[in-house]
């Protein structure tokens, strides 16, 4: 059979438009419509919501200032450091020059992107990615102060910058400035984030697996797997992750019957995973692979009846020779069907995306996901040893834009 590399083409960036002038009152009134805005419920039962004031909505214009207060200047963190907190301490180095007479009182923003406007898509329930805190009053020392006072997102490239007002004038703002949050993860109703770059996980490591450092976790035998209990079934939703150490042409391992090696899986509580109604997987196939190297899904919706994957024809014209020194993303999401979606890297070119309908909803009673798969009854190869995985997002809504930017190298 013909095999049919995977083409080599340039990553398509997507520039980002310099800062430009923007009225403040629309950029920050929006910013609190997205932060105030209460995400709809899960799909069983109703996942607790993280609402976020900003304060004032309407702050004065976010250029120029006052020629008589000079901006304050960005002192710590240190720019672009990498923190272990989610509630950092932002300092500035007081403005210098004095309007007059009155109390001079300091304004902070903190934003996922240098813009300071609110960032598309959906936002995490329970994390914070926009910050505006007004009010804070100098401090005698030569050094003013904002503690952060509700959870950032973790894992993410922040913005700051501050400014000082004293008798209703403005300065300009300060320079940006920004840090990383906390590498952290988290298994929350409706929603699971796990960077695995930090040398732990917030799923149950099973068989031999090694941290390595900034890259993710491997997998190193062919049991080994990651595996989730999510708190609460997700019914309709997205699994998506960054995997590196994809090889062509993988032999039949022995043991293994059938060669048909899983980068994800999820079932139904922690029986047989071969037989289970409810199990759904992104496949990586090796030399017996039916044909070699083709990427494959299968996917159950409660039963025989409601098992979806594509035929034959589609498989042998999804044929791909991945690269084991590159990261591809892959991304597979369900509601009245399934779809995966594969690419080089979150932000490059997409070389595959099936997709096929189901009658039925997705509703296992103990909603179990995996990095790899367990090894079932049926004699097929579960994992794809030396893959390492990392930037795990399982949820009931999309992946947020700017999560796991922190991890980017």
């Amino acid at each position: 059979m013909k095999k049919y590399p995977l083409e080599k083409r340039p990553r398509q960036w997507r520039s980002r438009p310099a800062a430009e002038e923007v009225s403040v009152n629309r950029m920050w009134c929006a910013a609190v419509v997205a932060a105030l805005m209460t995400s709809a419920a899960c799909d069983s039962g109703t996942a607790e919501t993280k609402q976020v004031q900003l304060t004032p909505t309407s702050p004065s214009s976010g250029s120029g200032g006052s020629a008589a207060l000079t901006a304050p200047a960005p002192d710590s963190p240190a720019e672009n450091s990498q923190l272990a907190t989610l509630r950092p301490t932002l300092t500035v180095r007081n403005a210098a020059a004095s309007q007059g007479s009155g109390a001079r009182v300091y304004e902070f923003q903190i934003s996922d992107n240098s813009a300071f406007t609110v960032s598309g898509g959906v936002l995490s329930v329970y994390y914070a990615v926009i910050v505006n805190r007004t009010g804070i009053p100098e401090d005698p020392s030569g050094k003013t102060s904002f503690v952060v006072d509700t959870d950032l997102q973790p894992a993410t490239k922040m913005y700051w910058r501050a400014r000082v007002s004293q008798g209703g004038v403005a300065s300009a703002w300060s320079s940006t400035a920004s840090f990383k949050t906390k590498i952290a993860g988290y298994n929350k109703p409706g929603e699971l984030f796990d960077p695995l770059t930090g040398g732990e996980t917030i799923g149950e490591r099973v068989g031999a697996t090694t941290f390595i450092p900034d890259k993710g976790v491997r997998l190193d035998s062919p049991s080994s797997f990651i595996r989730y209990r999510l708190p609460q079934t997700i019914t309709s939703g997205e699994f998506s992750m960054e995997v590196e150490g994809l090889r062509p042409n993988i032999p039949v391992a022995a043991g293994f019957s059938v060669n048909k090696p899983k980068i994800f899986g999820m079932q139904d509580g922690d029986g047989d995973y071969t037989t289970n109604n409810w199990r759904i997987d992104g496949q990586y196939r090796g030399l017996e692979g039916n044909p070699p190297n083709c990427i494959q899904f299968r996917a159950m919706f409660g039963g025989d009846q409601y098992k979806i994957e594509p035929d034959t024809a589609v498989r042998y014209a999804m044929v791909f020779l991945l690269d084991p020194s590159k990261t591809y993303f892959w991304k597979g999401t369900w509601s009245n069907g399934f779809r995966l979606e594969v690419s080089e890297g979150i932000s490059g070119p997409k070389f595959y995306d099936q997709a096929l309908p189901v009658a039925n909803a997705y509703s296992p009673s103990r909603h179990v996901a995996y990095l790899g798969a367990p090894v079932g009854s049926g004699g097929e190869m579960s994992v794809i040893v030396g893959a390492t995985y990392r930037n795990v997002w399982l949820s009931s809504r999309p992946r947020p834009a700017s999560l796991g930017s922190a991890l980017e190298r």
